[in-house]
Order: structure tokens, then sequence, then C-alpha cells
């Protein structure tokens, strides 16, 4: 995920507007209304990775108290809550350091609503913008120095109580994209 240099990759999936992320984890189930209009790159990669599964199965892997609690790494998959709430190294890298394999742009710059406020559903990134791939975050509590580096792409819409439960080792069970505009 954080390595720069490859060449930006623009999700095939088609934003409809409406969709709505449906994560399920361990210690319950978050309700996100995702924001295409404000940034319509991140929602589209994002739905396009949970209808694929990528998230299924990962863990939330960096909990910092009253800061954030982030997950999407795959490096994840393969590890034990627990190893991965140690920091251990895992059978495919560090957590934290795994991704897709390609990076998206940076919408922070022109979305409208970036605004990280409590429970925001934002991506993380390395030091360049457009870094991000497949990591997310939830804010834990408004975090607004955050809003000119880091884009935004969801609100929390129900699931607050469940995301200030979540530590590093908690699983992402299944994320569902209700919604979702997909071709039959």
């Amino acid at each position: 995920m954080f390595g720069f240099g490859r060449e930006l990759y623009t999700p095939e999936y088609q934003v409809s507007g409406s969709e709505i992320a449906v994560i399920e984890t361990t210690q319950g189930t978050i309700r996100v209304q995702l924001d295409g209009a404000g940034a319509p790159v991140h929602v589209a990669n994002f739905c396009e990775l949970s209808l694929m599964g990528f998230y299924d199965g990962l863990k939330f892997h960096r909990y910092v108290p009253g800061f954030v609690i982030q997950g999407g790494d795959p490096n994840t998959r393969d590890m034990s809550g627990e190893d991965v709430a140690a920091g251990r190294m895992g059978p495919d890298g560090a957590p934290g350091t795994g991704g897709p394999g390609y990076c998206i742009k940076a919408e922070y710059a022109t979305n409208p609503r970036n605004s990280h406020v409590d429970g925001a559903l934002a991506m993380a990134r390395s030091q360049h913008p457009d870094s991000a791939g497949s990591q997310f975050y939830f804010c834990l509590g408004p975090q607004h120095a955050l809003d000119s580096g880091y884009t935004v792409f969801g609100t929390t819409i129900d699931g607050l109580d469940v995301i200030s439960k979540l530590r590093a080792g908690d699983e992402i069970i299944h994320v569902a994209i209700e919604n979702a505009n997909v071709k039959e």
C-alpha cells in the first residue's frame, strides 16, 4: 500500500451515490453512508474491494485511544488477533504495511464534506498524498487536523458504539454494500 511510484488505479465500479457500507466486526455491525459525490474514487475503490471480499477476515491493526481505529491491511488476514494486537510480523509482512497492490488519487482537497467528525470513515496513506489503497480508519472523536491531508469518504449512521469498542486484533468479518451499483 505505502510504496509510491506505482501507477494510480482508477476503479471500474460506477458510484450510484446511495451506497451504504455494512461492516460486520467481532464487536458488532457498523453502517456507513458513503460519500460518492465528494469522494467518488475512494467510494468506488472501497466498493470494489468490499464486493470482491477483500476485507473479509482482515483485522484492525492500529488503535490510538481518542484518535483512530485502523484496518484494511491484507497482511493481517493470516494472523491471529493476538499477534496483530502485539504488532508481530505476519507471514505476509508487518501489520500496517500491506495494500491491494495499487494506489488511488487523493480527494481531500476536492471533497466539500471532507470533515473528520466522530465516526468519519477515511483512507489511510503514507506521506505521499496519492498513496492510499485499502487501509481505512474510523475517527474516535473529531480529528479536524486531518481534514487537509486525508480523504473522508463516509459518515457512520449506525454503530458509533461498536466503533468505540474496536481494538487492534478485532476482525472484520464481512463488508457488504447496500444499494451497490452492480450489473446483474
